[in-house]
C-alpha cells in the first residue's frame, strides 16, 4: 500500500525528531567534558574510552536490533522499546562519580540507543517514495540529530551547567525520549514487510558476510569506519582543544561546536537531495577531501571565534554523506526484507571500528605526542575515505534512470 505524502511527512519528521533525542543525550558528554574532566580527573585516553565504549556498545546493538526487527517484523515496537531504554538510562551519566561509573553508564546508553537509526532508516526505505529516499534518509539521520545534539546540546548543556552543575544538566536529557516514545506509539504504524522484488530475488535469509561480498556494502562500511572516527573524535575532543588550547571560554566553544549542528541540519537536506538529482558516488568522493579544512583551521587560524566558526560550517559538509553511505547506498543494493539487517551492518561496523577505536587512538596520541595530533590524524582518515568511495557504483534511481539502467538488488 502506497502511504500518503502527508504520511510520509510525518514518519521523517517523527523519527528525525526521535534520532535527534538520542543524539542530544550522546552529545551532552562532549559538551560538557570541561566541566566533567577536572572534576572526574579524567586523562585524554580515558576520554577517548568514554566516547569509545558507548560507540561499541552502540555497535552491538545496532547489529542484533537491527536484524531482530527483520525477523520479527515489529519495527515500531522495537523502535518505542529502544527509545524508552536511552531515556531511563540517561540520568546515569548525572550520578557518576568516578571514571568507572562513567563509562558503564554510557556502555549502557549505547546498547540503548544503537538500535534506533537502524530501525528508523529500513521504515524510511519500506515506506517514503523511492525518488525521495535519499533526502528523506539524510533528514531522518541528520536534521534533528543536528539541530538537537549539535548544535541544541553544547548550546543549552553548557549555559545550564554554568548556572547549576553538569549533573544537572545531564538530568535535562532524560525526559525528551520518553515523550518522543509516545508520539511514535499514537501516531505511527508498523511498516509493510511484503517482498518489494520477486522470485529472483536472493532468499529471505541474508548472512552479514554475503552482504559484505557485494562492492557497494563493504566500501560504505570502509568509508563509515574512517568517517565515523573522524566525527567521534571531533567531538570528543574539539570542545577541550578550543577551551585549553585555542584559549576560548566554554560558552564562545559551544557557539563554535554548535555551528557544527547548524551546519549539518542544512546539510542533510543539501546534499541529500543534491544526490538525489547528480548521484551518490560525487558527493561521495568530493566531500571528505573538503573537511581537511576545519582540522587546519583549528590548528592555524587565528582570527576571531565567528571565522572559526565559518570554517567549520563549511568543512562539515561532509556530515551531510553519512546517511548516504549507512542507508541509502545500501538500502538501494538490497531488497527491503534486510533493510533492517544491512543498514545495522553498515552502522555497527562504523561504530564498532570507527566509533571505538578512532577517539582511543586519537586521546592516546595526544597524551603521547601533544594536544593537536587528533586533528592531523582526522585529516588522514578523511582523505583516505575519499579515495575509497572512488570504487562505488552508483545507486541513485533518478541517474539510473538517466543512463537506462536499475539498481540490482541482493
Amino acid at each position: 500500500m502506497k502511504n500518503s505524502p502527508v504520511y510520509q511527512f510525518m514518519l521523517v519528521f517523527l523519527l528525525s525528531l526521535n534520532f535527534g533525542i538520542v543524539f542530544f543525550d550522546r552529545q551532552a558528554l562532549n559538551a560538557l567534558m570541561p566541566f566533567v574532566q577536572p572534576e572526574l580527573q579524567l586523562s585524554d585516553t580515558q576520554i577517548g574510552l568514554l566516547a569509545g565504549g558507548l560507540s561499541f556498545s552502540w555497535a552491538i546493538a545496532a547489529f542484533f536490533v537491527g536484524k531482530l526487527s527483520d525477523s520479527l517484523g515489529k519495527r515500531k515496537l522495537l523502535l518505542i522499546a529502544s527509545t524508552v531504554a536511552f531515556s531511563l538510562c540517561s540520568f546515569l551519566s548525572g550520578i557518576a562519580t568516578s571514571f568507572v561509573f562513567l563509562f558503564a553508564a554510557r556502555l549502557l546508553m549505547g546498547a540503548a540507543e544503537g538500535g534506533v537509526m537502524p530501525i528508523s532508516h529500513a521504515m524510511v526505505a519500506s515506506e517514503v517514495d523511492p525518488k525521495r529516499r535519499g533526502l528523506a534518509q539524510g533528514v531522518a539521520q541528520n536534521l534533528g540529530s543536528n539541530l538537537l545534539g549539535s548544535f541544541l546540546a553544547p548550546v543549552v548543556l553548557v549555559a545550564f551547567a554554568t548556572v547549576f552543575s553538569w549533573r544537572e544538566a545531564f538530568y535535562l536529557a532524560a525526559v525528551p525520549g520518553l515523550l518522543s516514545a509516545g508520539l511514535i506509539w499514537l501516531t505511527l504504524r508498523e511498516p509493510d514487510m511484503t517482498p518489494a522484488h520477486s522470485e529472483e530475488d536472493a532468499g529471505d535469509k541474508l548472512g552479514l558476510m554475503d552482504a559484505m561480498k557485494v562492492r557497494n556494502m563493504w566500501i560504505c562500511v570502509v568509508v563509515g569506519v574512517l568517517l565515523v572516527a573522524h566525527f567521534v573524535i571531533t567531538w570528543a575532543f574539539m570542545p577541550n582543544y578550543l577551551v585549553q588550547v585555542k584559549g576560548m571560554d566554554p560558552t564562545t566553544m559551544s557557539w563554535v561546536m554548535g555551528a557544527l549542528g547548524i551546519a549539518a541540519a542544512i546539510y542533510s537536506i543539501v546534499i541529500s537531495g543534491l544526490s538525489d538529482m547528480i548521484g551518490r558516488k560525487p558527493v561521495m568522493v568530493i566531500l571528505p577531501f573538503l573537511s581537511v579544512v576545519g582540522p587546519l583551521a583549528a590548528m592555524y587560524f587565528t582570527g576571531s571565534a565567528t571565522m572559526l566558526a565559518a570554517i567549520f560550517f563549511v568543512g562539515w559538509a561532509v556530515n551531510g554523506i553519512f546517511p548516504i553511505f549507512m542507508a541509502t547506498i545500501p538500502s538501494e543494493t538490497f531488497d527491503q526484507r534486510h533493510h533492517a539487517t544491512v543498514l545495522g551492518l553498515a552502522m555497527g561496523s562504523c561504530e564498532v571500528l570507527g566509533g571505538v577505536f578512532g577517539p582511543v587512538v586519537a586521546g592516546a596520541l595526544n597524551d603521547i605526542a601533544g594536544k593537536d595530533s587528533f586533528l592531523w590524524l582526522m585529516m588522514g582518515l578523511a582523505v583516505v575515505s575519499g579515495f575509497i568511495a572512488m570504487g562505488l557504483k552508483e545507486t541513485a534511481p533518478a541517474v539510473l534512470a538517466r543512463r537506462g539502467g536499475k539498481a540490482a538488488h541482493a
